[in-house]
């Protein structure tokens, strides 16, 4: 049977999905949406945005921007004098605007990747909360194919957030199932709208 949004304005997302080999469940949603604005502005999966934000080419700098924006929202799981989180976000925020060099960024990434991993951090939020900043700086450090790492750092660091609440969250639960739905339906929500405020719809259409 054919779906409505089969033979919509949606079909060339479908096909750009199906020829970009996106996941089995992005393209399942796909077939219920009808209008592929509409889709962009109610999709509540960050890293299937930020998926296909970096197969519409998107700069490598706004996917940091983003990376950056969503580890901030984590921040609140730091302990109080723990600075080094906050450092690394910072470190590649001025790299976007021209005002830290990549090795500066390196070493914000190196120090807060260590902290993640010591006695400081021993609470799986705070550890959580770390490793969103260190991919907020990783997606700004060069490789290869920089623009795919940043959008994998950035995706990272949108899950790391959704971590870092169910730890959070998960603490004062009994039932760790719910808590963990809860705390990713609500920090994906979050995270879906920072994309946006990066991302118009006219910035990846097709």
């Amino acid at each position: 049977m054919t779906t409505t949004a089969e033979t919509t304005d949606m079909q060339p997302l479908l096909a750009f999905a199906r020829d970009h080999n996106a996941c089995r469940e992005a393209r399942s949603w796909l077939t219920t949406q009808t209008d592929p604005h509409v889709a962009w502005e109610t999709c509540e999966r960050p890293d299937w945005m930020i998926w296909f934000a970096r197969r519409r080419s998107v700069e490598r700098k706004v996917l940091v921007r983003i990376a950056c924006d969503c580890a901030r929202t984590a921040l609140r799981f730091v302990p109080e004098g723990e600075d080094r989180p906050r450092l690394a976000i910072e470190a590649a925020e001025r790299w976007t605007r021209g005002e830290a060099t990549i090795d500066e960024v390196r070493v914000a990434a190196a120090d807060v990747a260590y902290a993640a991993d010591t006695v400081a951090f021993a609470a799986d939020a705070a550890a959580n909360a770390a490793d969103a900043a260190a991919n907020a700086a990783y997606a700004a450090d060069a490789a290869a194919d920089a623009a795919a790492d940043a959008a994998y750092a950035a995706a990272n660091a949108a899950a790391d957030v959704a971590y870092a609440a169910y730890a959070a969250y998960a603490a004062d639960n009994a039932d760790p199932g719910v808590a963990y739905a809860n705390a990713c339906k609500q920090a994906n929500i979050q995270v879906c709208q920072i994309i946006r405020t990066h991302l118009r719809y006219e910035d990846v259409a097709l």
